[in-house]
């Protein structure tokens, strides 16, 4: 795949350090990336949005931001209360296009969920990833209520024709709870895709370095990652997936 979007069942559940963790495994797998954040919302005009924080993280990577607004709002929302153009998807789905002529990988990495709106006329992430033909990766939280959020952001994947790569969790509890564990084997089986990756929580608090060599570690092979998802079951003390067929 030339263009991945990522995009999460909402916000606050991983997806800018997950979207660096992609970066920085396809990196150190010899890929040239590219990221591109498609609005960034809440951040004043001098500080660092998630681009910047993934190319911090990630980074030889190239970070392109299409539209910033101050108001922590959807997109449309921002870019109506600030005066401002919106972005469109056709606008998203040109620039991660041209991207891909000098980058083996484009990241495009939406605003919250699927379905959030980037302009008046109800244009969202899931219409750029249609014009781009490209997959989906989901980032996902790992507790109490993802599977609804999941299932939902999987049936509208489904319905468009898109592609659901798989499903990332954005942050993987250090001592994780009942409903945790079972959602390892439950996020695949609503969703219809694989588990590709689970990342420990706090990590984008790591140095750069160390958040770099680790990467590959919390992400599956078709991510350019080591992690296994069965080993992983085994590591928090869960039986194979195949005893619970």
């Amino acid at each position: 795949m030339s263009v991945l979007v990522i995009t999460g069942t909402g916000t606050e559940v991983g997806k800018t350090v997950t979207t660096a963790a992609v970066a920085a495994a396809a990196v150190a797998a010899g890929r040239s990336v590219a990221v591109l954040k498609a609005a960034q919302t809440g951040v004043r005009p001098d500080e660092p949005g998630d681009a910047e924080e993934v190319t911090r993280l990630a980074g030889t990577v190239t970070s392109t931001e299409l539209a910033r607004y101050p108001d922590p709002l959807a997109p449309a929302t921002a870019a109506l209360r600030a005066g401002r153009a919106p972005v469109h998807p056709q606008e998203i789905a040109e620039a991660a296009a041209k991207l891909t002529t000098e980058h083996d990988l484009v990241l495009v990495e939406g605003a919250g969920g699927l379905l959030v709106r980037f302009d008046a006329a109800g244009g969202t992430l899931a219409d750029a990833a249609e014009l781009l033909g490209a997959p989906v990766l989901l980032v996902a939280s790992a507790g109490l209520g993802t599977l609804n959020t999941t299932e939902l952001t999987a049936r509208e994947l489904r319905a468009r024709g898109l592609d659901l790569a798989g499903v990332v969790i954005g942050s993987w509890p250090g001592v994780p709870d009942l409903a945790s564990r079972a959602n390892l084997a439950d996020l695949p089986d609503v969703s219809g895709a694989p588990l590709l990756g689970a990342l420990p929580a706090d990590v984008g608090a790591l140095a750069p370095a160390r958040f770099r060599a680790s990467a590959p570690d919390w992400l599956a092979p078709r991510l350019d990652g080591t992690w296994d998802v069965e080993a992983f079951r085994r590591l928090e003390g869960l039986p194979p997936s195949s005893d619970l067929s």
